[in-house]
C-alpha cells in the first residue's frame, strides 16, 4: 500500500459531491424527470469511480475548525473497501430505482434524499475521529427517515416515527458518551483514543462511557433491545431503500460497534462478554421473528437483524480471544461485506415481486415466480449464500466466525476453565444458521414453487422486469458464488485489507474452508433447518382455510410486541406524565418564590422601593386576575437571548 497521502481531495469529493448532486438533481427533476434519472446515474457512477481511485492508497483529509473541532477523513484498507462497497451498492440500487419508482409518488424527493444519505454514509465510513462519525451519523438518520416514510400511509408514518425516535434517542445518548470521553481523553481521534485506552491500567471507569457510545450505534444496527424500528422500517420503505437500509445503513451501526470494541476496548474480554450476550440475543431473536413472519420484506428485515447478530458475535470474539483474534476479525469484516451483497440480491428480488403485484403477504404472492427462471435463480443465489451453504460467500464468513468460537473453546479447555457457556453459544450459532435456511426456504417455496389458490391480479403491464433491472440482478447475484468458490483469491484478500483497522493479527496458517472438520457445522445447520421447516413451518405455521387450501398464518403472540407493550407506553405516556409532574412542580415553586419575594422585598407598604427593571423583567399580579403574568419586556428579553444563541451557533459553525 502506498504511503499516506494527505489532503487527498477524493475523500471530500466522495462525501460532499452527493450532497451537491442531490440539490442539482432536485432542480433538474422539477422540469425534466428523464434528465433527473440520468443525472442520478451520473452522480452514482462518479462516486463509484472516485472510490476506485482510493484502492492501494492510504489517504487523509482534514477540514479544520468546522463545528469547532473540525472534521477529518481517513481511508486505509478497511475504509477503502467500505467506500467501494457503498458506492457499488448505491450505483446498482439507483439503476434499479429507474423501473421500480416509475409508478411511485414523490420521486424527486426520493432521489434528493437518496443522495444526501449517500454522502452521509460515506462520511461515516471514511471518518477519522468519532466527532466526524457522529456528525454524519446524525445527518444520515434524518435523511434516511424521509426514505422510510416515502409511502406516507398510516402504518408507514408510524414505522417511520419509531425509526426516527430510536435514532434521535440513540444519538443523544451517544453524544453524552462522546462528551465524557473527550473530557477524559482530550481527543476523539480513533488512533489517539486507542493509544489512550491502552495506557489505562484500569478500564472499569470507561465501561459506562463505552455503553453510552455504543447505545446509538447499537440502535442503528438493530441490536437488541433497540431493534424495534427495524422490521417496520424495512417493510414500509421502497425496495431500493430497504436494500440500502439493510446493506449499508445498519452497517454504520456495526461500524460504530467495531470502533468501540476494537479501538476503545481492544482485546478486552469483559467488554467482549457484554457484546457477546447482545449478539447472541439479537441473532436468535431475529431468526425466530423471521421464521414466524408471513411478509416477504418483514422476513428479510428480521433476517437482517439475525445476521447483524452473527457479526456482533464475531466482534465479541475478538475481545475474548485477545491477540489471537485473526479468525474472528476476518469473520467480522467478511460477514459485514457478504451480508451487504446478499441482502442487495434478496431485497431487489423482492422489489421485483412488489412492483408487479403491489403485495408482500406470502399468501398473495405465492407462485409469482414459478414461470420466471431468471428471478428464481437470482433469489436462489441469495438464499444459498445467506444460509451458509458451501460454495457461496456466506459460508466463508460464517465458517470463520464459527471457528473463532471453537478456538475459544479450546483456549478455555487448555486453561482448565469451564467451556459450558461458550458451547451454548456454539449451539445457538448453529441453530440460528439452521433457522436461516428454514425461513429462506419458506420464502423460496412460497414464491417460486407453490401454486396460489387465490392469485392476485398483476398490476404491472408488459414484461415483469426490463433488461436494465435484469442486468442489475444478475450482476449482483454472480458475485455471490464467485466469492464462495474462490475464497483465497477474493475474501482472504479483503480480510487482509480490513485487519489493520481492527488491530488484528495475521492468521498463523491458511484457512482450509472446505475441510471435513469445517463442514460439520454446516451439516448440523442444514439438519436443523430441515427439521424447523418441515416440522414447524409446514405443520404449525400453516393451516387449511375454509376452502381446504393450505395457507400461511401469523402465530406470533401479540403480547410479545415490545414496541407496543413497553416502548410506546413508556415514551408516550409514562415519561410525559413524569415530566409534566415535575414541570408543574417547578412552576408552582417558582410562582411561590416570586410571591414571597414580593411580600418581603419588593413591597411599597414596607417602605421598600420596587426597582424600575422589575416592571419589565419580573412577575407581577394583574389587577383583573390573581394569576401570575409577565409583561412584554420579559418576552422580548427571551427573544433576544434566542437571537444571541443563534448568532453564537453560526459563529461556531463557521
Amino acid at each position: 500500500m502506498e504511503v499516506l497521502t494527505t489532503n487527498n481531495f477524493i475523500l471530500p469529493f466522495l462525501v460532499f459531491f452527493p450532497f451537491i448532486g442531490a440539490v442539482v438533481g432536485y432542480g433538474i427533476g422539477r422540469s425534466n424527470k428523464g434528465a433527473r434519472d440520468i443525472w442520478a446515474w451520473i452522480v452514482s457512477a462518479a462516486v463509484f469511480a472516485g472510490s476506485l481511485m482510493l484502492i492501494g492508497k492510504e489517504s487523509a483529509y482534514t477540514l479544520p475548525s468546522f463545528c469547532g473541532l473540525g472534521i477529518s477523513f481517513f481511508a486505509d484498507g478497511f475504509g477503502v473497501v467500505l467506500a467501494v462497497l457503498t458506492a457499488a451498492i448505491w450505483l446498482l440500487t439507483t439503476l434499479f430505482s429507474k423501473e421500480y419508482m416509475t409508478e411511485e409518488r414523490n420521486r424527486n424527493r426520493y432521489y434528493f434524499f437518496v443522495f444526501l444519505t449517500l454522502g452521509a454514509t460515506m462520511g461515516i465510513f471514511l471518518s477519522a475521529d468519532l466527532f466526524t462519525t457522529f456528525i454524519f451519523f446524525e445527518i444520515m438518520s434524518f435523511t434516511s427517515f424521509v426514505l422510510v416514510i416515502h409511502e406516507e400511509d398510516d402504518f408507514t408514518i408510524r414505522s417511520a416515527q419509531t425509526y426516527l425516535a430510536v435514532a434521535v434517542l440513540g444519538g443523544l445518548v451517544t453524544l453524552m458518551g462522546l462528551f465524557m470521553m473527550y473530557q477524559l481523553a482530550g481527543t476523539l481521534n480513533l488512533n489517539e483514543l486507542t493509544a489512550f485506552m491502552q495506557a489505562q491500567p484500569d478500564k472499569r471507569p470507561f465501561y459506562a462511557i463505552g455503553v453510552l457510545i455504543l447505545f446509538g450505534f447499537g440502535a442503528k444496527a438493530g441490536l437488541f433491545p433497540l431493534h424495534v424500528w427495524l422490521p417496520g422500517a424495512y417493510t414500509v420503505a421502497p425496495a431500493p431503500s430497504s436494500a440500502l437500509l439493510s446493506c449499508l445503513l445498519t452497517k454504520t451501526g456495526v461500524f460504530g460497534t467495531i470502533i468501540v470494541s476494537c479501538k476503545l476496548f481492544l482485546h478486552d474480554a469483559k467488554w467482549g462478554s457484554l457484546i457477546l450476550i447482545l449478539g447472541v440475543i439479537t441473532m436468535v431473536m431475529g431468526a425466530v421473528l423471521a421464521v414466524f413472519s408471513v411478509n416477504l420484506k418483514r422476513t428479510l428485515a428480521c433476517s437482517s437483524m439475525s445476521q447483524i447478530g452473527f457479526i456482533i458475535i464475531a466482534i465479541a470474539m475478538q475481545g475474548l480471544l485477545g491477540e489471537h483474534n485473526a479468525l474472528a476479525a476476518a469473520g467480522t469484516f467478511l460477514h459485514f461485506i457478504n451480508h451487504s451483497l446478499l441482502k442487495l440480491v434478496l431485497f431487489l428480488s423482492v422489489g421485483v415481486v412488489y412492483m408487479n403485484l403491489r403485495e408482500l403477504d406470502l399468501n398473495k404472492v405465492r407462485g409469482f415466480g414459478k414461470d420466471k427462471p431468471l428471478l428464481k435463480i437470482v433469489f436462489l443465489m441469495g438464499l444459498l449464500g445467506i444460509a451458509g451453504v458451501p460454495l457461496w460467500n456466506g459460508y466463508i464468513s460464517k465458517t470463520l466466525i464459527h471457528e473463532s468460537i471453537v478456538e475459544y473453546i479450546a483456549v478455555l479447555a487448555a486453561a482448565g476453565q469451564s467451556t459450558a457457556w461458550i458451547r451454548c453459544v456454539e449451539v445457538l450459532f448453529l441453530f440460528s444458521g439452521g433457522m436461516t435456511l428454514a425461513y429462506m426456504t419458506k420464502l423460496f417455496v412460497a414464491v417460486f414453487l407453490e401454486d396460489n389458490p387465490y392469485p392476485v391480479e398483476r398490476k404491472k403491464t408488459g414484461a415483469y422486469m426490463n433488461k436494465l433491472t435484469a442486468a442489475v440482478l444478475v450482476l449482483s447475484a454472480v458475485i455471490l458464488p464467485v466469492f464462495g468458490l474462490l475464497p483465497h483469491g477474493t475474501q482472504d484478500v479483503l480480510a487482509e485489507m480490513g485487519r489493520g483497522f481492527m488491530n488484528a493479527h495475521a492468521p498463523e496458517h491458511m484457512m482450509h474452508y472446505f475441510a471435513l472438520e469445517n463442514l460439520k457445522g454446516v451439516k448440523i445447520s442444514i439438519m436443523v433447518g430441515a427439521v424447523v421447516y418441515f416440522l414447524f413451518i409446514r405443520k404449525v405455521l400453516m393451516e387449511k382455510d375454509a376452502n381446504g387450501n393450505l395457507v400461511y398464518v401469523d402465530r406470533w403472540p401479540q403480547w410479545l410486541h415490545i414496541e407496543n407493550k413497553i416502548y410506546r407506553p413508556v415514551l408516550l405516556t409514562v415519561l410525559p406524565y413524569i415530566g409534566g409532574f415535575f414541570a408543574r412542580l417547578a412552576g408552582s415553586l417558582t410562582d411561590g418564590l416570586i410571591a414571597i419575594l414580593r411580600m418581603l422585598i419588593f413591597n411599597d407598604d414596607n417602605g421598600r422601593v420596587i426597582p424600575p427593571e422589575d416592571k419589565y423583567f419580573s412577575a407581577y399580579t394583574g389587577g383583573e386576575t390573581d394569576k401570575t403574568v409577565y409583561r412584554e419586556g420579559f418576552a422580548r428579553s427571551l427573544l433576544m437571548i434566542g437571537i444571541g444563541l443563534t448568532i453564537a451557533m453560526i459563529y461556531i459553525l463557521l
